[in-house]
């Protein structure tokens, strides 16, 4: 069975199934605009997903079959997609970090809307959008991949950038970790555990 992990976009065969969906969230929509992989436990063969829209306000949580997977896009094979044809912000951010990303061998990609803007095309990104990536980083950063990490979001400033680190057992806001606190909230697929080892959990 193919491996869906938090951040991935899928596309489905027809509405999802057993779902109660919001009006914005019609045929028409979803023939363009991907399902987010959320992070939660689901019964074997079912996917736990995330629906937006144009607005902040257009969001809803369901969960789609295995099987009515159609395209599976990660955040991964974004990461030098051609922009969506309109510019924002977050997309200069973009390109502003990826070679200092790059450099890092760790596998990253774009998430939030930019991800979503770049795998359908859709104008969901606004001037004041936030550039949220992901950096796979399986084993806690050394002193000099610290540094590389502060130095990835030093430039940044037109907009807000959010880096969450996937461990492998579930993600958490490098802003957290580089603030020096005790623990830090990592988000895993039975829910939110505040630790001080988010890569070795109990």
């Amino acid at each position: 069975m193919e491996a869906w992990r938090a951040h991935d976009l899928l596309w489905v065969s027809g509405l999802p199934d057993g779902a109660s969906l919001p009006a914005w969230a019609d045929s028409a929509w979803l023939q363009d605009a991907p399902l987010v992989v959320r992070r939660a436990s689901t019964a074997p063969g079912r996917i736990p997903v995330g629906l937006r829209g144009m607005l902040r306000s257009e969001r809803h949580a369901c969960e789609v079959d295995a099987a009515a997977v159609v395209r599976h896009v990660t955040p991964e094979m974004l990461v030098h997609a051609p922009g969506p044809g309109f510019a924002c912000a977050a997309l200069d951010a973009l390109r502003q970090v990826a070679p200092l990303l790059d450099a890092t061998g760790w596998a990253w990609g774009p998430t939030g809307g930019v991800g979503f803007a770049l795998a359908s095309g859709l104008p969901v990104l606004r001037a004041d959008s936030d550039l949220d990536l992901v950096l796979r980083i399986g084993a806690p950063p050394d002193a000099a991949q610290a540094e590389a990490l502060r130095a990835i979001s030093a430039p940044v400033t037109a907009c807000r950038l959010d880096l969450q680190i996937d461990t492998g057992l579930g993600g958490f806001a490098y802003a957290e970790w580089a603030a020096g606190r005790g623990r830090v909230l990592l988000k895993t697929d039975r829910g939110p555990v505040l630790t001080a080892t988010p890569w070795e959990l109990a």
